[in-house]
């Protein structure tokens, strides 16, 4: 007879081979948030009024509008990047598969899955610049990963990645 447990957690369901024992969220970094933008947003605008006022006061009437078109198109690009900003990458690793999940702004998902004995890292790197791209093939099928994330973090997610991987193929024998 099974029981309804209410705390019963979806883990419980993998055995100890299936468990993954690497797990990764790759988010993109905005360094202006919420706060900010409304900052930033309220003194262009005050700025343009003022100036499109003065533009006006002289004579130069139609000047004012463009002012305004200019506030306009800044908030749409910044709503723009923020809506790119909700993609994310989930990135799991078990002995016996890697899961990628890849989430797009318009809550599009593409999944991945691979066995890691099969598969390959590979890590561009440039000498000033640091990891430049990361990437799993497995088959003819290359997944890029990170590609949103600065050098420095896609450093460290390169040797992270590159830990679970090794972990990954030894412990499979």
């Amino acid at each position: 007879m099974s029981e309804n447990n209410p705390k019963h957690d979806k883990m419980d369901d993998f055995s100890e081979e299936d468990r993954p024992f690497f797990s990764a969220v790759l988010t993109p970094h905005r360094s202006l948030g919420p706060n900010g933008f409304m900052i930033l947003m309220g003194c262009f605008g005050l700025i343009s009024f003022v100036a499109g006022i003065i533009f006006w006061q002289i004579g130069a009437w139609p000047v004012f509008g463009f002012f305004g078109l200019d506030v306009a198109l800044l908030y749409l690009a910044f709503r723009l990047n923020y809506a790119s900003a909700r993609a994310y990458e989930e990135i799991k690793v078990s002995r016996n598969e890697i899961v990628i999940r890849k989430i797009g702004p318009g809550r599009r998902e593409l999944e991945f899955k691979f066995n890691p004995l099969w598969v390959r890292l590979s890590v561009e790197r440039i000498e000033d610049e640091g990891v430049t791209a990361i990437s799993l093939t497995s088959r003819g099928e290359t997944v890029d990963l990170g590609q949103f994330l600065n050098p420095e973090d896609r450093t460290s997610f390169a040797g992270a990645m590159a830990n679970a991987l090794a972990t990954a193929k030894s412990s499979t024998f």
